[in-house]
């Protein structure tokens, strides 16, 4: 199989993104949004879904952080969905389930397509470091957008805004690791009925 790589460069009057995304990767992270708590958090998807993500981000935080993490989500989209091709062979849909201390996320994924994302994170607080809470799950929903992915994130338990936002994207990490393995008993073929995805 060819390398599963897609790449995105997005520049408009508020930000300039470049995104390499390699799903079978070694877990490599070379991220710079400008945002920290951001970076930290995709440095645990790249590690725990085992990606190589290249992320390299200026937007114009003087205002506040909202372009810049928006637009490092749609690129993310764009990239996931270059890297996947046709979506031949792909196991598709999966989950995962992780405890990070007092906090228990949920995330379920299926490469079908359609994008939607449906998010239950209840987050308590206004701000993780420099990233306002409110954009975590914007973050998400451009994600998916572009990726065109259903993908469902709910938090089960936990009062600590931290480690309930890490428990999500570890499990994110986990559920898309497992959604974008090529099963053998499907061969080439599409994981969809349709033919096509």
């Amino acid at each position: 199989m060819d390398p599963r790589i897609g790449s995105c460069t997005r520049v408009t009057g508020e930000t300039r993104v470049s995104v390499t995304w390699g799903i079978d990767g070694a877990g490599t992270a070379a991220i710079k949004t400008g945002v920290g708590f951001l970076d930290h958090m995709l440095e645990l998807v790249a590690h725990h879904g085992v990606f190589d993500l290249t992320i390299d981000a200026e937007g114009d935080l003087h205002v506040d952080a909202h372009h810049t993490v928006e637009d490092v989500g749609l690129a993310l989209g764009i990239a996931l969905r270059e890297a996947l091709g046709e979506r031949r062979g792909i196991t598709r849909m999966a989950h995962a389930i992780v405890p990070m201390d007092d906090a228990l996320a949920l995330v379920a994924v299926d490469l079908s397509g359609r994008p939607y994302a449906a998010l239950d994170l209840q987050l308590q607080g206004q701000m993780l470091g420099a990233l306002p809470t409110e954009m975590i799950p914007h973050f998400f929903h451009s994600l998916a957008t572009e990726a065109r992915c259903n993908l469902h994130a709910r938090i089960l338990a936990g009062s600590n805004d931290h480690h309930r936002v890490e428990g999500v994207f570890k499990a994110f990490a986990r559920a898309l690791y497992a959604a974008t393995r090529v099963d053998p008993a499907l061969g080439d073929r599409i994981p969809s009925t349709k033919g096509v995805i």
